[in-house]
């Protein structure tokens, strides 16, 4: 598709232009029953075409798989004034109801929510939130009109203790209460389902950053959490990246205008979950609660991932928002937006995320090499980097990424991890052949401009590219995106002062499986394309039982001698194989498949490394992460 700036002109407009036309969708949102998980959304449209078509979205943007959210809404009615009109189900998604001219359409249903994540719906009696793409019932043929939303305040039986409750989205409020309770308005249905709500008696806090008002709020702190530092570390990075993307070409001692008028972070504390999800003035995000800073104490390492998914999120507000797909230039809800780029908007946003942590002073460059490291390292653990290009990966989420089985790592590779990295040689390469004139810093705000903030094609990389150097890169994006060959990461570290040393690997990785091990028993998860488990025969699904160790004995004195039979071993850990095994190479794997006891000839590797960066020239390390 080829670019377009018109789009991106049109989407900045919307707002001002929304302001003085009249609301044409109202959405009425009530906590029908949270102890049912049970939304009531009603929906008026002022004026209904004849015949009315109406459809949930069947994805979120901005995760790349069909959810389904229609399997949810139930009871289904609709009525013009007295009169009841019969709706009519098209498809798992969309349905038709014939109106009369000049009268308001109304529609009601239920909604349940019982989906703790970020991209979906929840209510019970702690806690509500959700995404108008799981509630909100799209009008087709008026879905670029302005779209109201009013949020009741709860009633009923449990309205007591809903009482502290408030409420915590993006959108523009028309006519609220204190805590948050009222009407909002969104300038087309695009901007309703880019806005997702939270609901409950939340922790908050706000800060400014470059001017601009952030707030941020927490469901589900545990008394101990330090509000206080959450605040003040996510401030530093909202400034940093606002610098990051504008003050590059503004007059000395201005401020930098970011591309959103406030902000707000709503995160999810929970016993053990992690993820997030972007939005154009807001990001809804979940975390573990034992990541969360404590009061008094030093920051568990679980806090560092936490702000790297801040980080993450934050970028996304400019690079997937607004600098986006051409693909993206308008979504189409009722099936998979395909688009090969995301190896930039995912992996390049994820090679930010923890380098943006570097530069806003929250880690150093130890800690920044050992995330860079853990990254190198799940790449050249995945066989599936020789089978899928990274190009291939982006258009491949909608059926691989997302549903991930015991050949994934054999047949896929992952657009954040390998795009992270591609992201990584293009920074070091454009470094050492300018002296450090250039950076990718330069390519990603010069796409902005070039762009006009708006739909990108991989043409438009190309050319800055080529602006910049002076030279092509289609060669590079060949072998590193649309090519499986190895990325040339090893020497470009080494041109930046990094050390990569080769240590011996941990023996899960010699052998080429992936376990989960609990209660004394040995799963096999996955068994990787090209290992010594392959060869043997192992299988997802095994369990390892045990094994024969054959041709030694210990005898009185200590030392090995030849042994008639076999010795056998329980196992109980991997790692306990070694133990076992002593000196010998070969040995036979018991394993239990489908309750039949299996034997298997199993041959352990010699040798096999992974990787350790460490700093070695402080200098250049400096000049590249800061």
């Amino acid at each position: 598709m080829a670019r377009s700036s018109t789009a991106a002109r049109s989407y900045r407009a919307r707002a001002p232009q929304a302001a003085s036309r009249a609301v044409a969708v109202t959405y009425l949102v009530e906590l029908e029953n949270p102890r049912a998980h049970l939304y009531r959304v009603t929906v008026t449209i002022a004026e209904p075409a004849p015949q009315q078509h109406v459809s949930l979205p069947v994805w979120i943007p901005g995760s790349y798989l069909v959810r389904e959210f229609a399997k949810h809404l139930q009871e289904l009615t609709a009525r013009q004034g007295k009169k009841a009109l019969a709706p009519r189900q098209l498809d798992k998604c969309s349905w038709s109801v014939d109106c009369d001219p000049g009268q308001p359409l109304v529609l009601s249903y239920r909604v349940y929510a019982y989906d703790n994540s970020v991209r979906a719906a929840w209510l019970d009696t702690q806690r509500g939130f959700f995404n108008a793409t799981s509630l909100c019932l799209r009008v087709e043929g008026q879905e670029d009109a302005p779209h109201g939303l009013t949020l009741a305040r709860p009633a009923g039986s449990g309205k007591e203790a809903m009482a502290p409750w408030q409420v915590a989205t993006g959108l523009t409020p028309l006519t609220t209460d204190k805590q948050g309770w009222g009407s909002y308005r969104a300038a087309d249905y695009d901007e309703l389902a880019d806005s997702p709500v939270e609901l409950g008696a939340f922790w908050q806090g706000d800060f400014t950053a470059c001017g601009v008002p952030h707030r941020f709020i927490v469901a589900g702190a545990p008394p101990s959490f330090d509000g206080a530092r959450l605040l003040a570390d996510a401030q530093r990075i909202c400034e940093t990246e606002i610098r990051f993307w504008h003050a590059q070409g503004r007059a000395k001692g201005t401020v930098p205008a970011p591309p959103f008028q406030r902000y707000v972070f709503m995160l999810n504390a929970t016993d053990d979950n992690y993820g997030g999800l972007e939005h154009r003035n807001s990001t809804a995000l979940i975390c573990g609660r034992r990541d969360l800073p404590r009061l008094g104490q030093k920051p568990a390492e679980g806090y560092t991932t936490l702000l790297g998914l801040i980080s993450h999120e934050y970028f996304h507000t400019w690079n997937v928002k607004r600098l986006r797909p051409a693909e993206f230039s308008r979504y189409d809800y009722t099936r998979e937006n395909y688009t090969e780029l995301l190896w930039f908007f995912e992996g390049f946003t994820s090679y930010y995320d923890d380098l943006l942590l570097r530069r806003a002073g929250l880690i150093d460059d130890a800690t920044y090499l050992r995330l860079l490291n853990k990254n190198i390292n799940q790449l050249l653990q995945t066989p599936g980097r020789w089978v899928q290009t990274v190009a291939q990966a982006s258009l491949d989420a909608w059926v691989k990424y997302y549903r991930v089985d015991e050949n994934t790592p054999n047949a896929t590779v992952s657009y954040y991890g390998k795009g992270a990295l591609v992201a990584l040689c293009i920074d070091l390469t454009l470094r050492a052949e300018t002296g450090h004139k250039k950076s990718l810093d330069d390519v990603m705000r010069a796409l902005w401009r070039r762009c006009k903030a708006g739909p990108m094609t991989e043409a438009d990389v190309l050319a800055v590219l080529q602006d910049l150097s002076g030279r092509s890169w289609k060669k590079e994006l060949q072998h590193w995106v649309h090519g499986t060959r190895e990325l040339p990461l090893r020497e470009l570290l080494q041109s930046q002062g990094v050390a990569v040393h080769d240590d011996p690997a941990q023996l899960v990785q010699r052998l080429g499986l992936r376990v989960a091990e609990s209660n004394g028993s040995v799963q096999i998860k996955t068994v990787l394309r090209g290992g010594p488990a392959e060869e043997a025969g192992f299988a997802a699904g095994d369990e390892w039982l045990g094994v024969e160790i054959h041709g030694t004995s210990t005898g009185k004195s200590g030392k090995a001698k030849a042994s008639e039979s076999p010795s056998a071993w329980r196992l109980r850990k991997l790692d306990d194989l070694l133990l076992y095994a002593g000196p010998q190479l070969q040995l036979t794997a018991l394993i239990s498949r489908d309750q039949r006891i299996v034997r298997l000839p199993l041959t352990l590797p010699k040798t096999s490394t992974t990787w350790r960066l460490a700093v070695e020239e402080q200098d250049k390390v400096q000049r590249w992460l800061t």
